[in-house]
């Protein structure tokens, strides 16, 4: 039998779980979930099995990060009474999916997938050449089908990847009985927060401020952050627009302190040494409720993978009905 379902239109979304997350995750993705929770139906899940995609030798801490990242999850303010976070690899109506959306998929629409190239280039030091690798949007659809998301909040990187979910969802449509609609993508603001050395935040780069990072650490790494590269000297006026200290002012800062620093480096008024240390100041105070409910969490692990698994759950009875539906568009029972 369909769903009965929700009145409120649905979200769908995962992470890979590398552990614990930084701040180019929370304004990346994390945040928005946080206010997605209160306007729509949110499934939230880990996403392991595209973990495995390019990082299928490395499964040692693979548990610990799971339990790492929700943790992260919930001391941001998810609330499992107001969305539903599951763990992938415990569904395996997922990978059903995934296998039956993989034989109607032709080969072309996978290796035109801008990623898919982007990825062979970027991650050289690895045997990419496999068909997990080639066909993980395939599992990506079956993901945001399998809950009939109405929209799928993406970068516009990832654009292509729900597009390709709505060619696989025509597909099927046409094939056999209509059973899924069609996703849209929404795209995600995303406001530019680079690491410590001005590139893009990551644990590859050693360059992140984590958000389980002590007040000291945080203010550690502030304190090592490139600038503007032009500003040698403390006398020298700056430019604000090429800093990435003051991409974090604008994120993290009242409106007024980031009124002044922008005026004031101009004019040289006010050094980078101070900006950074007003800056961490205010990071470490956005920080901070973060931490206490992280902190409340490590006390009791147990709570987070029951929360898991109660979500788990709840995924797994729609997952049971979308399959239903499909099996019996494929006159499999």
């Amino acid at each position: 039998m369909p769903e009965n379902r929700s009145r409120r239109p649905r979200i769908l979304s995962g992470m890979r779980p590398t552990g614990r997350l930084h701040l180019g995750n929370y304004v990346g993705a994390l945040q928005n979930w946080v206010k997605l929770q209160t306007q729509y139906d949110c499934f939230f899940f880990v996403a392991d099995w595209h973990m495995l995609t390019t990082e299928y030798a490395a499964v040692g801490d693979l548990q610990t990060n799971i339990l790492e990242m929700v943790t992260d999850w919930l001391a941001a303010d998810l609330d499992p009474s107001a969305c539903t976070m599951f763990v992938q690899s415990r569904l395996p109506e997922h990978a059903e999916l995934h296998l039956l959306f993989s034989m109607i998929t032709p080969l072309g629409w996978l290796e035109r997938v801008p990623t898919y190239k982007e990825q062979l280039e970027n991650l050289k030091g690895r045997d990419l050449h496999t068909y997990g690798f080639l066909g993980y949007p395939v599992l990506q659809a079956a993901d945001i089908l399998m809950y009939k998301a109405d929209a799928v909040p993406v970068g516009e990187d990832q654009v292509p990847h729900v597009e390709l979910a709505r060619e696989i969802a025509r597909r099927f449509n046409h094939l056999y009985p209509r059973v899924f609609p069609e996703p849209e993508s929404q795209l995600t603001p995303t406001p530019r927060l680079p690491g410590t050395d001005g590139r893009k935040m990551s644990k590859s780069y050693n360059n992140a401020i984590y958000l389980s990072d002590p007040p000291e650490t945080v203010s550690k790494k502030v304190a090592g952050m490139m600038t503007d590269p032009a500003r040698k000297r403390r006398t020298d006026k700056g430019n604000p627009d090429v800093c990435p200290v003051f991409d974090f002012h604008k994120i993290f800062s009242p409106p007024e302190i980031v009124e002044r620093v922008n005026r004031e480096c101009r004019t040289a008024e006010i050094g980078c040494v101070e900006c950074k240390k007003l800056m961490a100041g205010y990071l470490n105070c956005f920080l901070a409720p973060i931490q206490g409910r992280r902190h409340a969490l490590e006390q009791e692990p147990q709570r987070v993978w029951d929360i898991l698994e109660q979500g788990t759950q709840k995924a797994r009875e729609v997952a049971h009905a979308t399959m239903a539906e499909v099996r019996a568009a494929l006159n499999l029972i």
